[in-house]
């Protein structure tokens, strides 16, 4: 059948299904997944009541020593930590608790614990510095009552501005108890379970967010596609070809700077030993044909041939054994490769297309047992340094590279950013599998790809980026200008990894400039603030940089355009450093402000302006704006482009 032929073509499309491609956009977007309706509404409760932790760190108070331990068990399953008690913590419990209770974290202060112990433990814990939320399991035993253990921790709930969750392990004698924490904002659940499954969707919407906001590094990625790729597959497509050969492949990896091992073809056993002559032994054999992608399958590979008489009766054998598995495929000849000897592991990434989200990334632990071990972690092109790293850090081999001491993870990084950005420049390809890439203790290398492209008919129908959910960079909104004393700047639209360099720019506002562009004086600028700014999605918001680099690299200026829902009108905003006013940089950016807002479509793009600024004023009335007024001490610049 088609649809079988169509899924055996990469190991991609087995990889990532359905629900792990939902996963994948709902942590791009900062959202968290629940696995059931109970903790949907026990997280909406949450949210409500109690602050986010800022680490998985949990410190647990109990007074029955099972359900502690259960608790432990499942706050490491779900991937917590127990606090480590500081020093100061330890010795403080140990004043006030009895030898033989278990000072060490989960504290369990013992069934017989009054309330006045309940009490010195939990205003103790709170003070610890290491613990960033707290979790109090009661069972109804000892002096200590249910009742007054919940007015205890509620008196003492203003002590600490961590999350507080409770277990009250009992109905009839704990829901008058639950209902008194629950009154006053303090979360409880009648299981620890619950508790503690609470905290870590807690934690990560936390950890979220963090991501939204971290900073990339910036790496050195290219964005012009070179054109005689291009060329490759128009050719493919013209013979009716589906998929690239290795060769090809190899190739147009090769392009993107990503490392691949040097690959000669060989169509006669005396090719294949001249080959093998030139890269040195030992080689890989592997055959060639169009009809088959995965050469395992069918024995297609040869590993550890060490001389020229093993090259050519390994050549010889290899095509017959593939004719008896394959009698009507068309079989090219073989690729020789220089054989890897030491190798700490295999490692997989590709990408397909999604009906729901298009294109999508996927990383994971490689070789002949991809989809049976089912490591695999997806994420959406375009990435930068930190979305790499965070797609790297949802596979299982993540863990075994950083355990194994390797120092490959930034170029990993770097060959997943690459790979983002071939994907972004080529609508023609609909799936593309690298497997493997050996990655050795200092390096990583691809040695097998195979890349299957869209028939005519279904790339015919694909508007442009329109098979990518997240907008890639626009590089088309790149230029070069030169300001009125000479110096050559870039105009470029404004990226993640540009935070410090824009928040240098905002130091650089002298107060008059801050009320010009903000309407008041910022003291200082968050970096959640800052990553707003920078962290944009193109699609509904374009901010235009000016970067100088003679003597530094550095912003001297930005333009911003957010479009309104509808996408019909659009407001924009203007700023340049006071040292680089008065060389034409404004209007320059006003005037790509203006060329971006017809590109996109807009009817109209207005900004407010400060009745004072008057050279914004005068700039604006020139460039064809019709200034009308808001109130005494501002005006609204209004410019219809259709």
């Amino acid at each position: 059948f088609r649809e079988s032929a169509e899924a055996a073509l990469c190991h991609t499309g087995a990889l990532c299904g359905e629900d792990a491609v939902y996963d994948a956009a709902f942590r791009r977007a900062g959202v968290v997944r629940v696995e059931a309706i109970d903790d949907l509404f026990n997280c909406a409760e949450a949210l409500a009541m109690q602050p986010n932790p800022k680490s998985p760190n949990l410190t647990i108070i109990t007074n029955a020593g099972g359900p502690g331990i259960m608790a432990t068990d499942f706050l490491i399953a779900k991937g917590g930590k127990l606090s480590h008690l500081s020093s100061k913590t330890i010795q403080a419990l140990k004043s006030i608790l009895p030898s033989y209770c278990s000072i060490l974290n989960p504290i369990d202060i013992l069934e017989e614990a009054t309330l006045d112990r309940f009490q010195k433990v939990t205003e103790i814990c709170f003070k610890d510095p290491n613990s960033d939320g707290f979790l109090i399991i009661y069972t109804p035993q000892g002096a200590a009552g249910p009742v007054e253990t919940a007015r205890m921790i509620v008196e003492l709930s203003g002590k600490t501005t961590k999350p507080i969750l409770t277990s009250l392990m009992g109905e009839d004698n704990c829901w008058k108890a639950r209902r008194i924490l629950r009154k006053n904002g303090i979360l409880a659940f009648t299981t620890p379970e619950q508790a503690v499954s609470t905290f870590m969707y807690m934690y990560s919407y936390t950890r979220n967010l963090e991501l939204l906001y971290e900073t990339p590094e910036e790496l050195s990625v290219e964005f012009s596609v070179p054109t005689f790729l291009k060329e490759v597959l128009r050719k493919a497509a013209e013979e009716g070809r589906r998929v690239l050969s290795l060769p090809e492949s190899l190739s147009l990896l090769e392009s993107y700077k990503i490392p691949t091992i040097k690959t000669l073809v060989a169509k006669t056993p005396k090719e294949a030993s001249a080959a093998a002559s030139e890269l040195g032994y030992p080689v890989v054999l592997k055959i060639l044909s169009p009809q088959i992608t995965h050469k395992s399958k069918v024995e297609g590979i040869v590993l550890n041939v060490w001389s020229p008489e093993h090259v050519q009766a390994s050549f010889k054998e290899l095509v017959e054994r593939v004719r008896k598995y394959k009698p009507r495929a068309k079989i090219q000849g073989v690729a020789v490769q220089p054989m890897i000897q030491k190798k700490m592991c295999e490692i997989f990434v590709g990408s397909k297309k999604d009906p729901h989200f298009g294109s999508v990334i996927a990383f994971g632990m490689g070789g002949t047992a991809v989809e049976l071990l089912e490591d695999v972690s997806v994420g959406f092109p375009p990435l930068n340094q930190v979305l790499a790293r965070r797609l790297m850090e949802q596979a299982a081999v993540y863990k075994f590279l950083r355990s194994s001491g390797c120092s490959v993870n930034a170029n990993l990084e770097e060959i997943l950013v690459r790979f983002s950005q071939l994907v972004i420049d080529f609508p023609e390809i609909k799936e593309i599998d690298i497997n493997p890439i050996i990655v050795s203790e200092s390096d990583a290398v691809a040695v097998d790809a195979r890349i299957s492209l869209e028939t005519k008919r279904k790339l015919q129908k694909k508007q442009h980026h329109k098979y990518l959910v997240v907008a890639p960079y626009p590089t088309k909104y790149v230029t070069r200008w030169k300001l009125k004393n000479g110096i050559s700047v870039a105009l470029r639209p404004i990226k993640p990894e540009d935070e410090t360099l824009l928040f240098e720019l905002f130091q650089s506002f002298s107060e008059q400039t801050m009320r010009f562009r903000f309407f008041q004086v910022i003291k200082d600028m968050s970096h959640e603030t800052l990553t707003r700014y920078c962290n944009i999605d193109y699609d509904r918001e374009i901010a235009i940089i000016a970067e100088e680099k003679e003597d530094k690299k550095r912003i001297i200026g930005a333009s911003r355009l957010i479009l309104e829902p509808g996408r019909k009108r659009g407001e924009f905003a203007v700023v340049v450093g006071d040292q680089w006013q008065g060389f034409g940089l404004g209007s320059k950016l006003v005037d790509n402000i203006i060329e971006i807002g017809r590109d996109m479509g807009l009817k109209t793009i207005s900004g407010d302006v400060l009745s004072r600024n008057l050279k914004m004023i005068h700039l604006c009335t020139k460039k064809g704006f019709k200034m009308e007024p808001v109130d005494e001490d501002t005006k609204k610049a209004i410019l219809k482009l259709s």
